[in-house]
């Protein structure tokens, strides 16, 4: 079962639209899905469905809502790139954690589950480690996140498992600072880290010209294990 929700924000002055994806029966555990900066478009809709389709409540928010609401465009198409980079530019993200932070309670109240879990792809994958960090999000999954270079002195907070998935050569990440990322968060118990020879930004999407069908589900696989068996 589908849905569109509309969760409080914490301080209750807005309603964060969120795509809302349920399994048949109760569901083992929540997993927030936050998009690219695409918008929840149709291949962030899939991921939601997948993962109720595999017994999992998946909500994915609407990021830009404060000033971009309902927004979906396709990384295919130049214009419609310009304008998600457009958008990312304007984003606040430690509004983005606020927003997190409300979901998670929304699903355990609402939802009736007791673990929430969070996967985000680049910008998404920015707010999986910021989340992991400030939040108590009980796992987070980052594909090729932006600027978590930036952000290593925020790691001594992460409480929960982290796993990142880091392509080689992502025009968006370069080789400097996944070097950054590596020497910040190798020995960090609660985080584990995946490269991708080869692979560029957004070899994950679910469509498109930038998808690598191996390397894809060869990550994908490892997320979901990774979900298993932090949840329990």
């Amino acid at each position: 079962m589908t849905t569109t929700a509309k969760v409080p924000t914490l301080d209750s002055t807005g309603q964060i639209p969120v795509y809302v994806a349920r399994p048949e029966g109760k569901a083992k555990a929540a997993i927030i899905v936050v998009p690219e900066i695409f918008g929840v478009n149709p291949g962030i809709r899939k991921k939601c469905d997948d993962w109720a389709a595999k017994g999992y409540a998946a909500a994915a928010p609407d990021i830009f809502w404060r000033f971009s609401a309902g927004e979906e465009l396709n990384p295919d198409i130049e214009e419609e790139f310009s304008k998600a980079l457009e958008n990312m530019g304007q984003y606040d993200a430690d509004l983005g954690v606020q927003d997190i932070e409300a979901l998670i309670r929304w699903l355990k109240d609402d939802g009736g589950v007791s673990k929430v879990g969070l996967v985000g792809f680049c910008l998404g994958g920015r707010m999986a480690y910021l989340a992991a960090a400030r939040t108590d999000i009980d796992a987070s999954v980052g594909y090729y996140g932006v600027m978590i270079d930036q952000m290593l002195g925020e790691s001594h907070a992460i409480a929960n498992p982290l796993m990142l998935h880091i392509p080689e050569e992502d025009h968006f990440v370069d080789k400097a600072a996944q070097v950054k990322i590596h020497e910040g968060l190798d020995d960090h118990h609660k985080v584990t880290l995946h490269d991708y020879p080869g692979m560029d930004h957004g070899f994950a999407t679910e469509s498109g010209d930038r998808r690598d069908e191996e390397n894809a589900q060869l990550a994908d696989k490892r997320t979901e294990d990774f979900f298993a068996e932090s949840f329990g």
